[in-house]
């Protein structure tokens, strides 16, 4: 249990909070690159409870802008694309990327008022299908060059879905290991051909069983959870029997996002963007170790449940999250269908937009919670004392690979040292061939 304050603190995202100064001191996935498809390449943008404007001009580039425009405060996110910027509707003035006021039409011939116009803009980056921004002051820290970095285009695929509740409970439930063998359950576990793009469909890497079975017969994991330079990794350890040890590896890759293993050949790194306080986007990138990832078969099995150009849940409050009675007495432990991102949004909303954690009761399977929620506080305390956070805000952040996540069988005396050697297995064989892990 935390207090009313401290709850306050790790949850408010706005400028100046405490928790906004922190999450500003990291990239932040503001949108996907799809989202600037299309015949006009312009999307308004909420994160962090400010408003921005996002836009590719006629040559390509893209940029992040503040949205009202500082002329008097009209809406650029119905600016006309041209002449070498975004033009604002009101009064005609032009920005480009970097913010530069390049026109003020409606002033006299000769005016050099745009001389002296600067929008404020932000560092954008493109990684593995996402537009990534700055959002603080100072430098940006460097990327690490971890796999869904490290992967080309042809072996990532991005997605996003709004979630509408707090972002720290969102990312709570994906650093809670205990949580896949009950809300994730199912009760069959399927066909194997049909396991691709589905977490927990797919058998275990060295295995022939599958993650449904694992997960639903072996119910109470051991938690292990290590410092990284990254955040946290957090190891889960189900015992198969006295010879055989199920090991599954996830991490926190601080901030706000989670590195976890969809099957033996693909990794999942998810963030949880907040919009404000009370919303956020869970955005990822998937990673395959193997072939080329089936981009359309991905994406067609995800539009199932989400709607654009907003990438809405069909599924919700709204409509109980498609809870079948009978579906929960026989088929899935939620009765919410199969789709896992369902079930982890009705677990995280139904705790309230901002969950009052002063009447929460931790358990001894919410180590890695209580491990972020220090990293967190730490962190906000070092902001407060004019100094940057103590992670990943390093020139050395750029050689920091991985991290090592994976699902496997393993010797029950030897389990650490299988689990390396399963990641660096998977690793050196992929046709894109990362780097050895860095130490951790």
């Amino acid at each position: 249990m935390i207090s009313a304050e401290q709850n306050e603190r790790l949850t408010r995202v706005g400028p100046g909070t405490p928790g906004g100064r922190v999450l500003r001191h990291y990239w932040q996935p503001i949108a996907l690159v799809d989202e600037l498809d299309g015949k006009r390449p312009v999307r308004p943008v909420r994160a962090l409870g400010q408003d921005f404007v996002l836009f590719r001009d006629e040559q390509g580039r893209i940029g992040l802008l503040d949205r009202d425009c500082p002329h008097r405060n009209a809406d650029l996110a119905f600016g006309r694309l041209e002449d070498g910027g975004l033009r604002c509707p009101f009064h005609g003035w032009l920005f480009d990327v970097t913010g530069k006021c390049l026109e003020t039409p409606a002033e006299p011939e000769g005016s050099t008022l745009c001389t002296r116009i600067k929008q404020r803009s932000y560092p954008v980056e493109i990684r593995s299908g996402i537009v990534f921004a700055y959002l603080g002051e100072g430098a940006a820290p460097p990327f690490p060059a971890f796999d869904c970095f490290a992967a080309p285009d042809t072996h990532t695929f991005a997605f996003k879905g709004l979630i509408e509740c707090n972002w720290l409970q969102a990312l709570e439930v994906g650093i809670d290991p205990a949580h896949a063998s009950f809300l994730h359950r199912f009760f069959d576990d399927g066909d194997e051909k049909e396991a691709y793009g589905k977490q927990f469909r797919a058998t275990s890497d060295g295995s022939d069983l599958p993650m449904t079975y694992v997960l639903r017969e072996f119910p109470r994991p051991r938690i292990e959870v290590d410092n990284t330079p990254y955040g946290l990794r957090v190891t889960a350890l189900r015992s198969i029997n006295d010879a055989t040890t199920h090991v599954r590896v996830t991490n926190l890759f601080f901030p706000q996002a989670f590195v976890i293993p969809m099957s033996a050949e693909m990794t999942i790194t998810q963030w949880h963007m907040p919009v404000d306080d009370t919303r956020c986007y869970w955005i990822a990138i998937f990673t395959s170790f193997a072939g080329p990832v089936d981009r359309a078969r991905m994406r067609a099995q995800r539009l199932e449940n989400y709607s654009l150009p907003d990438y809405l849940p069909k599924k919700g409050r709204q409509n109980d999250y498609g809870f079948d009675p009978d579906e929960q007495a026989s088929k899935t432990y939620t009765g919410m269908g199969e789709d896992i991102n369902v079930h982890d949004q009705w677990a995280v909303e139904s705790q309230g937009a901002i969950q009052d954690r002063t009447r929460e009761t931790l358990a001894s399977s919410d180590k890695a919670i209580a491990a972020n929620r220090r990293l967190l506080m730490r962190a906000m305390a070092a902001v407060e004392e004019g100094k940057r956070p103590a992670l990943l805000q390093e020139e050395t952040t750029a050689d920091l690979t991985g991290p090592g996540t994976i699902d496997t069988m393993a010797p029950a005396t030897t389990w650490e040292s299988h689990w390396r050697q399963a990641v660096e297995r998977r690793r050196g064989a992929a046709p894109w061939a990362p780097p050895a892990l860095a130490a951790e």
